[in-house]
């Protein structure tokens, strides 16, 4: 919208209204006219609300930091009740940009094993955590590998501190894997495979199993970075996972993270717990059923 069209329009029709225009003008030119301050009155008013939303947005900007500064202090009491037990499994989505500020990592990693996590799971789609999982096991000496981990089938209720690494390349080969395993599976039972043979996710999940590539379910999801979204997470991992978008990293808070599991740990869940290790079962791999 040409900012001068209006002008012009409000002009012409400022002289109309006073009488001091001896021209007539015709239905088209009335229209036009109309056309272009309605056009004015449409943009003042998303100038308006675009104003009021900005308002409200930075208002709740302001309220979460301070917020977040009481919680950190310890000043809000009730969230020093935290009975980290109820998260069983975390997992932590970074964009990959971001992945590369290796001090914020750390500082995070703190955080949270500060705050009682013990099974970790670290994401990113370009493998940037998988790359610098040796300084993090350098700064965290107590921690173990989710490798390590399955191969010594240690108990969930240890105390160690067990970080899983994960990329998008995982998720496709482990796709690819599970699909290979599923088409050498029917061929030796039919013999051939017809076209309209149909894989549902429920025989794509048990072959995702028998390969080894299912993995454990998170039962919370942080997603640090400007998307809200899981950013290519391992979609079969996640039916039952609560996922909760923190913003970028370089702005992350203590007390942001500690309200966010609180609130989690807060949510009445009815269900059956199944797994009780961190192990991978060829034939029945873990899972966890939950009725939310």
């Amino acid at each position: 919208m040409s900012y001068m069209r209006i002008a012009e329009g409000m002009e012409i029709y400022q002289t109309v209204q006073e009488g001091h225009s001896e021209v007539s003008l015709s239905g088209a030119e009335w229209r036009a006219i109309t056309w272009i301050i309605g056009n004015f009155v449409v943009w003042l008013l998303w100038r308006f609300l675009h104003l009021i939303v900005s308002i409200c947005h930075f208002a709740a900007g302001i309220r979460n930091m301070v917020e977040s500064y009481f919680i950190a202090t310890g000043f809000l009491t009730k969230y020093n009740d935290l009975d980290i037990k109820k998260v069983k499994y975390l997992a932590i989505v970074i964009e990959s940009e971001e992945a590369y500020n290796i001090a914020k990592v750390f500082e995070l990693l703190r955080w949270l094993k500060g705050l009682g996590v013990k099974r970790l799971c670290l994401y990113d789609s370009d493998g940037v955590l998988k790359k610098s999982k040796k300084f993090i096991f350098e700064k965290f000496n107590e921690a173990i590998s989710f490798e390590e981990a399955i191969e010594s089938d240690k108990p969930l209720e240890r105390d160690s501190f067990v970080l899983e690494f994960i990329s998008f390349c995982d998720g496709k080969e482990a796709v690819a894997k599970a699909a290979n395993f599923m088409f050498q599976n029917y061929m030796k039972l039919n013999g051939e495979v017809e076209k309209d043979q149909i894989f549902t996710e429920a025989k794509l999940t048990e072959a995702l199993g028998a390969i080894g590539c299912r993995g454990t379910d998170p039962d919370l999801l942080l997603v640090y970075g400007p998307a809200r979204c899981h950013m290519g997470f391992p979609a079969w991992r996640l039916p039952y996972t609560e996922i909760v978008h923190m913003g970028p990293l370089k702005s992350m808070r203590y007390g942001s993270l500690k309200k966010t599991i609180y609130k989690y740990t807060k949510v009445h869940k009815w269900g059956i717990e199944v797994d009780t290790k961190i192990v991978i079962n060829k034939l029945q791999p873990p899972h966890r059923i939950l009725l939310i």
